[in-house]
């Protein structure tokens, strides 16, 4: 169907002024629309900011744990989310709000020259019917004039007293009449079939062809306007896929938070190497106290023998948090061997014996230094950081001092390299002189030179740093390095292994001088008991370094050795593993490379 039958040019008018307004109020939309997405976006990408880690991930010790590493992720997944709510928005504004804006003005200027012609054919069909009008109003005028001079002529003609002459001159008038009525007659007649002409045209081609064409824009211009619409959902679809892959993305985030993981990751971040303390001696303050005549009887048992407590043994540091404490080994004597109580069938043990004084002696004097020790664990607020980590616990102070020998050695690379990479360049421009002066690359070389050196004694400062500490935690071991599940006192029956106990002994005369505080290290007596049953390998490991296993429980390993691994780390950085040769025994978890099985 047409327009151009109906004769309804106002309607028409209406019509497509209402369609312009609509396809106006439509980009108006669209660009609040493109105004909301963007500052959603704006406000996800602040909220990102506001929640993304301030420190850089290697200076954070929270971006180990995997709560921590899922919690930026969808955070970065948030913020790529963001990213795709700005697409949208700029789709938007660029393909529907500028496009249509443009479209808009053309379709307002094709409507205004299509009504413009319109209404100039209107103005000269009107102007055609005023002529018309006028020419028939003329003609009537000129008939009734014509028609009275005849009536006045023949009345003159009948009156007997009318001269000739005024006969004449009626008859003349008559005439003249008769004849201007008929050349309006023609006029009228002539205009008449104009008008008719021009009407026919203006209302069966002129205007149905004007109406034609707005028929046409307004259909053009619905068409584009149901265009835009669709453009709206175009422009989500688009981002879609990436959106699934945002969404995605957070759900492996959540999926990848691992608890057991954390809580290896938090042990490995804060276990300090200390040894686990000894049980608490029981105050009895119910018996009498019988006082000795001399005090340098009070410290000595009542059957004469050494007292092998002293204020030095009671200097091991306590615990935190107040654990429940391992059950410590069997005492040794000061020669080095068992107690007489640990021999099967021997005497009693001396302590069953004692006088109570002496024994509330040796308690007075052996609580309170447990207790300094205590709260030297806790440290204070005011301690000040050393070069080699002094101020950190063992384990901490280890780990600090491998990573900083780490990257000493990449550093001592680079420069090494760089120093390679100089003298090569230094052999180029002396057989091509035309490609540079050899003598300027000598500053660089000096201070690459320069800077080894120092790295190097960099390196050695932090490997004896790293031995020391090394050394510290294995003497700190006792009781952390026997933690396998064991009875909570070793049998009266079976005697204690002497080999291991001579050698214990031997160890603390080499390792620390005579004092009081060295009566108190630890003494590694259970692990034979934690080799009584063989078991299978649970992964291999490889030896990255060298390790001299001289402490007890320890098992010596070299560069590049393919070991079985028998037990993993339990959070206080030491592997059991198995040598082919034979033999088993702890060695540092960060001196291996470990696959389980």
């Amino acid at each position: 169907p047409t327009w151009g039958p109906e004769d309804q040019f106002e309607v028409l008018e209406r019509h497509t002024q209402w369609g312009l307004d609509l396809l106006d109020r439509y980009v108006k939309f669209v660009k609040e629309r493109t105004e909301v997405e963007q500052a959603y976006a704006k406000q996800l990408r602040n909220l990102v900011k506001k929640y993304l880690p301030k420190r850089p991930a290697k200076d954070d010790p929270e971006s180990k744990f995997s709560q921590q590493q899922s919690f930026v992720q969808i955070l970065q997944e948030v913020n790529d989310f963001a990213g795709q709510r700005e697409l949208v928005a700029e789709n938007l504004s660029v393909r529907v709000c500028l496009e249509l804006v443009k479209y808009s003005q053309e379709m307002k200027q094709e409507r205004k020259m299509h009504f413009q012609e319109g209404r100039r054919a209107q103005q000269q069909l009107e102007s055609g019917f005023k002529q018309l009008e006028n020419s028939k109003r003329k003609f009537e005028r000129d008939c009734r004039e014509a028609e009275k001079a005849a009536q006045t002529a023949e009345r003159l003609d009948q009156d007997i007293n009318a001269t000739k002459a005024d006969v004449e001159k009626a008859k003349q008038q008559a005439h003249l009449r008769s004849h201007m009525a008929e050349e309006s007659k023609n006029e009228y007649a002539a205009q008449l079939q104009r008008f008719n002409r021009d009407q026919a045209h203006f209302y069966f081609s002129q205007m149905p062809q004007i109406f034609d064409k707005l028929q046409d824009m307004d259909e053009r211009r619905a068409t584009r306007l149901g265009a835009g619409y669709g453009l709206l959902s175009e422009a989500e679809l688009q981002v879609v896929p990436i959106i699934a892959k945002c969404l995605e993305g957070m759900k492996v985030a959540a999926d990848a938070v691992d608890a057991k993981n954390d809580s290896q990751v938090l042990i490995e971040l804060h276990k300090s190497g200390f040894a686990r303390p000894g049980d608490v001696e029981f105050e009895d303050f119910s018996q009498p106290m019988n006082r000795a005549p001399s005090d340098s009887s009070l410290g000595t048992p009542s059957d004469g023998r050494p007292e092998l407590r002293g204020p030095g043994r009671s200097r091991a540091k306590r615990w935190p948090f107040g654990k429940k404490n391992k059950p410590r080994p069997p005492p040794l004597s000061p020669l080095g061997g068992p107690l007489p109580s640990a021999l099967p069938n021997g005497p009693p043990s001396p302590r069953s014996g004692r006088d109570p004084l002496a024994i509330l002696s040796e308690i007075s004097k052996s609580v309170k230094p447990r207790l300094a020790s205590f709260r030297s664990l806790r440290g204070g607020r005011g301690t000040v950081a050393s070069e080699d980590f002094s101020h950190l616990p063992p384990e901490q102070q280890r780990k600090r001092l491998q990573q900083q020998l780490e990257e000493r050695n990449r550093e001592l690379q680079k420069e090494v390299d760089q120093r390679e990479a100089l003298k090569k360049m230094k052999d180029v421009y002396e057989k091509t002189p035309q490609m540079g002066d050899p003598a300027s690359l000598e500053p660089r070389i000096t201070e690459t030179l320069s800077n080894i050196e120092r790295l190097k004694l960099e390196v050695q400062k932090y490997e004896a740093w790293l031995a020391e500490a090394e050394s510290r935690v294995l003497s700190n071991r006792g009781d952390s390095l026997g933690r396998h599940t064991r009875p909570p006192d070793p049998p009266s029956s079976a005697p204690p292994d002497s080999s291991s106990n001579g050698s214990q002994d031997n160890k603390e005369s080499s390792e620390e001088p005579p004092s009081e505080e060295g009566q108190d290290t630890p003494i590694y007596t259970e692990f034979d008991e934690d080799f009584e049953e063989p078991t299978s390998p649970i992964g291999q490991c490889v030896a990255i370094y060298h390790f001299e296993g001289s402490s007890e429980g320890t098992i010596s390993m070299t560069e590049g050795e393919d070991l079985s691994l028998m037990e993993e780390d339990k959070g206080d950085g030491w592997t059991r593993v198995r040598r082919k040769q034979g033999g088993e025994g702890y060695v540092p978890t960060s001196y291996l490379r470990v696959s389980l099985n």
